[in-house]
């Protein structure tokens, strides 16, 4: 939590937790350059919220609900919370989206998000920041 209040000031954003009424579990503010949070979230929750507002805030979405701006915060998120090695470790232990998202701390939306975006998978091994252009692999997980 503190890593992601240190990264809201580094972005010149606020943080505040109240009672959010309705599905909303958050929502970056723009025009007041904040996030909000309900504060009845568990940990995990709240660090996932906090950091898909963030995405919303680094790329200054202002128009909320549309699916391309939503999946970019989610995979914001994602690189803020999944560490590449610590991936490595829970997709060893178990491959599937909810036992990684259980031993990494974060909802299983973040795991898809990365996976889907931030690695690929060739004969068995998984790389990291693989779209980096010819050559640029980043080795990260072996499956044999």
């Amino acid at each position: 939590m503190k890593e992601l209040i240190a990264h809201a000031a580094s972005l010149g954003v606020s943080v505040h937790a109240a009672h959010i009424d309705g599905p909303q579990r958050g929502y970056y503010d723009a025009s007041a350059k904040q996030v909000v949070y309900d504060y009845e979230l568990t940990p995990v929750e709240r660090d996932t919220v906090l950091a898909h507002e963030l995405g919303h805030a680094f790329y200054d979405h202002q128009c909320y609900g549309n699916p391309k701006f939503e999946a970019a915060a989610d995979y914001y998120a994602a690189c803020l919370l999944i560490a590449p090695d610590a991936y490595m470790r829970a997709e060893r232990l178990d491959p599937s989206v909810d036992a990684i998202a259980e031993e990494l701390g974060v909802e299983p939306k973040l795991v898809r998000a990365y996976e889907a975006r931030a690695l690929t998978r060739l004969h068995g091994v998984t790389y990291v920041r693989s779209r980096m252009g010819a050559g640029q692999y980043h080795f990260v997980a072996s499956h044999a």
